[in-house]
């Protein structure tokens, strides 16, 4: 689907649900992976994760759209948009929006980069397995409050 109909389909659940019309952009936004859409309140703006829609479908993709929808229409009102506000919660449950999207199949995920560095405690030799490169001055171990050892690993598969 593209951006020209995500925009009038956007226009068209906002009017249908809400009784207001939607004046701002709607967009794809392909690298959204964890989450099915987003609003942005400095440009009122929305996108709308395309794997959403090719995983799930117009129902659940619908869904997404009323959520963010909910978020647009009661920030515009000033009244409370956050996803713990009273205002959103009572809003998206009269439209029908969902409250979270679902999980994306492991393949459409982002692979996660390996574990590359290691913490381990000088005193009692808990290690600890990080990613990204961390002080280790600014630590102390969970288990004793020893001190920490800083070392870079080859390659160490995550499970």
């Amino acid at each position: 689907m593209q951006d020209h109909l995500l925009q009038e389909w956007v226009e068209r659940v906002s009017l249908q649900y809400f009784g207001l019309p939607f004046r701002h952009r709607a967009t794809f936004n392909g690298r959204l992976k964890s989450t099915g859409g987003r609003y942005f309140t400095k440009t009122h703006d929305i996108e709308i994760s395309p794997h959403q829609l090719r995983n799930y479908g117009e129902e659940e993709t619908e869904k997404i759209i009323k959520h963010e929808l909910c978020h647009y229409h009661l920030h515009l009102l000033k009244r409370g948009y956050n996803h713990r506000d009273t205002d959103f919660k009572q809003l998206l449950a009269k439209v029908g929006g969902s409250r979270f999207c679902r999980a994306l199949p492991a393949g459409e995920k982002r692979k996660t980069e390996p574990y590359r560095f290691k913490l381990q405690c000088r005193s009692c030799g808990m290690e600890y397995m990080r990613k990204r490169r961390t002080d280790p001055r600014r630590y102390a171990c969970g288990k004793c409050r020893g001190q920490l050892m800083l070392f870079q690993l080859d390659f160490i598969s995550q499970t």
